[in-house]
Order: structure tokens, then sequence, then C-alpha cells
């Protein structure tokens, strides 16, 4: 596919995605309304539009649909990056338990209580992120321990194991602490509801600096899907790349579970649609997969509190019921190419 017309379009439906994660909702507000409340909220530009709408716009909605933005593309990103790199495509931040990780950090924190001393407010992200990257470093290990060639069976098998275990842990420090975590079980479902400003300003650092670093190894990651020993022979000093990818990758899911709580698939399903619709090239398929996620989960959290209203689903069951059956799909594609699991 033309790459302009790629990046173009995928622009286009980001933009449409947006306005209709802020047009949409218990009270229908008009485009006009919409472009009149941002442009009064960032310039000196006064207009007649309802107080109430501006403040459903610039202070409920349009926070709501940037954090789902930022999530679904740092998730995107990462899926495609861990899949790049491990050669797999069943590779993302929820089968191979990153996201369980992340999520366990999260929850201790709050189980415990504790926060820097500096850093007060980034205290929960920077605790997912260590642990994120714990639960990554495991996994990797203990798979290459089993299988020293690090096949495709044995990493994700092994992620999951690791994720079942961790969603283990999790359940056990919600069932000791009483009342006061139960809430926190929503919370793992994932959703960007009642998520303002400070939770966008919560993950953008972490999100840019993740993005930066994963946008400039478009031309390493090209080289190590040839393979190790051929990226090496095109002379990519492959283990300081890898430990560079996986390092920003788990950034960006740490990041992300931190704010919006587990959210799967999403690191597969937009990576893969995307490598199918614009191809291989992690030149672009790194900043395209970033675009589309950010679409489709600002789109999925439109359907989460659309689909049933007043009722509002957990983002997370949203994302799982689309991304498990692409998950079977590219499994049952994996065997008829004669890899078992």
């Amino acid at each position: 596919m033309n790459k302009p017309l790629a990046y173009i379009g995928s622009l286009v439906l980001l933009v449409a995605a947006w306005l209709a994660g802020v047009a949409v909702g218990s009270l229908p507000i008009p485009l006009p309304v919409i472009i009149g409340a941002i442009a009064e909220a960032i310039s000196p530009y006064q207009s007649n539009i309802d107080p109430i709408n501006i403040s459903i716009i610039v202070d409920v909605r349009t926070p709501r649909v940037v954090l789902a933005g930022l999530v679904g593309a740092s998730l995107a990103i990462a899926g495609a990056s861990f899949q790049g790199l491990l050669q797999n495509p069943l590779a993302d931040p929820y089968t191979l338990g990153v996201s369980s990780g992340a999520s366990v950090g999260a929850v201790l924190v709050l189980f415990v209580g504790f926060s820097f001393p500096v850093f007060a407010s980034f205290t929960l992200p920077i605790v997912s992120i260590c642990t994120a990257v714990l639960t990554l470093l495991f996994v990797i290990g203990f798979a290459r321990m089993l299988d020293r060639t690090l096949s495709i069976e044995t990493l994700i098998l092994t992620g999951i194991v690791m994720g079942s275990f961790l969603g283990s842990v999790i359940s056990l420090m919600i069932a000791l602490t009483g009342e006061e975590l139960r809430q926190i079980v929503g919370w793992l479902l994932g959703s960007v509801a009642m998520r303002g400003w400070s939770h966008v300003g919560l993950l953008l650092p972490f999100f840019i600096v993740g993005v930066l670093l994963l946008l400039t190894q478009g031309q390493e990651l090209n080289a190590m899907s040839l393979g190790e020993e051929r990226a090496k022979q095109l002379g990519v000093p492959t283990e300081k790349r890898k430990a560079l990818i996986l390092l920003a990758a788990s950034i960006l899911t740490g990041a992300a579970v931190a704010v919006s709580g587990t959210i799967g698939f999403v690191g597969l399903v937009v990576p893969h649609i995307c490598r199918r619709v614009f191809g291989n090239d992690h030149r672009h398929l790194i900043p395209l997969s970033l675009i589309n996620g950010a679409t489709f989960l600002i789109l999925a959290d439109l359907v989460s509190r659309t689909i049933i209203a007043p009722v509002e689903l957990p983002i997370g069951v949203i994302t799982s019921l689309i991304g498990a059956p692409i998950f079977a799909f590219i499994l049952y594609r994996q065997r008829r190419k004669g890899a078992s699991i």
C-alpha cells in the first residue's frame, strides 16, 4: 500500500474517532459545538456555547478520549516491537505476561500505600514499569532455560503461566485488604472512565520517552527479523538494541497499565492488522501501529460506554472479545505452518 496514503488514511480515522468519542454520549454534542468549545479553551476566542457543554467537552470527554488514545498507542507500538524483536506474531504485552507484571506493581503500590519522597505523583507508573521489566526478563530467561531456541510455543506458554500466577497474586492482595481494594477489580478489567487531565499528564512523559526510543529502531528491527546472526553481519549491535527495545516497550506497557488497568490484546490485534495491510517494514509498521492503536482503543472505549448505555462495560472486555478470536486465528495459522503448542 502507498505509504503516504497509509499515513493520511490512518490520521483521518484517528481524527474521526476522536470526534466521535467527544460527540457521542448521554448528551449528544454537535460538531460545531465541539469545535467552538475547543477553540474557546485554547484561545482568547469567546463563543456563545453553553458552559455546561464546554465543561463536558473540555473536562470530561476530551481527556478520556486523549487518555484512551495514548494507552492504545502505547500498547500497540509495544506489541509491534515485541513481535518484531522476538519474530513472533503472538507476542504482545498481554500474552507475554508483561501487563500482568505491571498490574502487580500498581496494586502493590495501593496495597502498601507508599510513595517516593521526590516523585510522589509518579510512584504508580514507575513501580508498574519496574515490575513490567522484571516480568519480561523472567519470562524470556525462563523460556530460554526450557528451550535454548526460544521457540514460539515455549515463550507464549511461559508468558501465559506467568500471567496466571501474577493474576493470583493480585487476587490474594485484594482479598487480604478487605473492602479497600475491591474497586480495583473493576480497574483491573481495564477502563479510562473517570480519568482526567491529571492521568494524561501521568502517562505522557513515559509515552514520549518510549515512543521516541522505538521510532528510532525500525531499521534495526528489520535487520533482527532476519535473525540475530544476520543482523550482526549487517552491523547491528544486537544485544544493546534488544535491551533498548525491551526497555522502551516495557516503559510504555507499565505506564499504560498504571493509568488504565489491564487491557488485553491491543498489542496483538493492531500490529497484526497493520502488518497485513501496510507490510512488514518496521520503519512504517511502528508509527502506523501507534496511530491505529490510538484509533482502536478510542473506538473500543466508545463502544464500551454506549453499547448497553447507561451501563458502562470495562474497555478490557471489548478488546478481549475482539482480540481472542484473532489470537485463535493467528495460532491456527501458526499450527498450519508446522508450529505446535
